[in-house]
């Protein structure tokens, strides 16, 4: 296989030599080289520096050569938190909403989650592998490089189990990266709406054997929040989890101050998710851990909620990472450079940092930091080629319009990005 040279790159961001997770102010820390090119050796990143220290090559029909035409490049971004196996969609909901019915009140009435739930039930693995990976080519195309994606939707042994087969699947066949998460307790089914400890005891004693003896999960999610789990429920699912070697994640502290945050840090959680709902408590709690606070704000976009305090957090001294929450009801997209929009303009986080959320720290939200996440030799050339801009806030800044020109992953042009925009 020919060495690849990527060529008149006008800006190569986030070369280090460390993958350390960047916390506060060195969230604003974006080293980068100017006038750059890059040699990728396989699928990793071989050598890359300034053109002043460029000294030649002597055979060049041993490299491929890719023109970045004066474009910035980028790590790809790490999406630490999608839901993005399910099946059909929701519009009919995004509708309620603009009704004015709330989250809650959706749910309350069969929509939601549940909704979700009956349409998985009603689809075959094979369909909802197919739906599935038209997605994964969508957010490919859109700069992702590796991610994590949840179950949830099943809601019983059987189709929480046909869910983590099509993940298993999904990364098996895909070009990208993938973690599996098992999110059984992701909303109570109606049947357990006045036996929710039933539930738990299911999820615990019946879906989580059976999911680490065919290995099929990564990580053990729950939704730790108002009208879902309690943090008596929550930690006991977790502890469950944990005797099988499954890491938790946790939805916390999206729509009230639930007690999720202090419970995934009580519990050694890699990541709690959401935090729309977060005050100085919280704060100090994440502070005396290593529980990386990822926010989703195109969730609180869509679903019309305050937005969490991410410059507090970051300027107390937290990480912050960045994910997309992909999934069909309340983030119905994958679109990480929207994300990067709105968590300048709406959390008013600055370029470099949200640039840090989406790469480095999202790579350590899926313990992914020795692979993806920075420009340094040895890691996966999972890379982004933007299109000539005067600087990287132009991304932010251009919001709906795409910026980027071509992705490679693994080494390889994934195929053509450019859009009519």
């Amino acid at each position: 296989m020919k060495k690849i040279l990527i060529k008149n790159i006008d800006k190569l961001f986030t070369v280090c030599n460390n993958s350390k997770l960047k916390k506060g102010l060195d969230m604003k820390k974006l080293p980068f080289i100017e006038n750059a090119w890059i040699i990728i050796n396989d699928d990793l990143i071989f050598d890359f520096g300034h053109m002043k220290d460029w000294k030649g090559i002597d055979n060049w029909n041993e490299f491929e050569i890719i023109d970045a035409e004066n474009g910035t490049v980028l790590p790809s971004w790490c999406d630490s938190h999608s839901h993005i196996v399910f099946s059909g969609s929701r519009e009919q909901e995004f509708v309620d909403k603009i009704n004015g019915l709330s989250y809650e009140e959706i749910a309350k009435k069969g929509g939601g989650i549940l909704n979700s739930s009956i349409a998985i039930k009603n689809t075959t693995e094979e369909e909802l592998y197919q739906q599935s990976m038209i997605r994964i080519d969508e957010v490919i195309k859109g700069g992702t490089g590796a991610i994590e994606i949840k179950s949830g939707y099943g809601l019983e042994t059987e189709q929480e189990v046909k869910m983590l087969k099509v993940i298993k699947r999904i990364k098996e066949t895909s070009p990208i990266t993938v973690k599996s998460t098992f999110l059984g307790a992701h909303a109570v089914p109606t049947r357990y709406k006045n036996d929710t400890d039933e539930y738990v005891r299911i999820v615990t004693d019946e879906m989580i054997p059976k999911i680490a003896k065919e290995e099929l999960a990564d990580y053990i999610d729950v939704f730790c929040d108002k009208g879902f789990f309690s943090v008596d429920q929550t930690e006991k699912i977790l502890k469950a989890g944990l005797n099988y070697g499954l890491k938790g994640k946790i939805h916390a502290n999206e729509l009230a101050y639930s007690g999720g945050i202090q419970v995934g840090v009580k519990m050694g959680a890699i990541s709690v998710d959401h935090l729309e709902f977060t005050s100085d408590n919280e704060i100090n709690c994440l502070k005396e851990s290593k529980t990386i606070p990822t926010l989703l704000p195109s969730t609180a976009f869509f679903l019309g909620l305050d937005y969490p305090p991410a410059r507090k957090m970051i300027d107390s001294g937290l990480p912050i990472a960045l994910a997309s929450d992909y999934n069909p009801g309340s983030s119905p997209s994958g679109n990480i450079e929207f994300i990067f929009s709105l968590a300048c303009i709406k959390l008013k986080m600055n370029p470099e940092e949200v640039i840090n959320a989406l790469t480095i720290n999202g790579a350590h939200a899926m313990e992914l930091q020795n692979e993806f996440g920075s420009i340094e030799k040895g890691k996966k050339a999972n890379l982004i080629i933007t299109k000539k801009i005067p600087s990287i806030a132009c991304i932010p800044y251009s919001f709906g319009k795409s910026l980027i020109n071509k992705v490679i992953i693994e080494g390889k042009l994934y195929n053509d990005c450019n859009t009519s925009n």
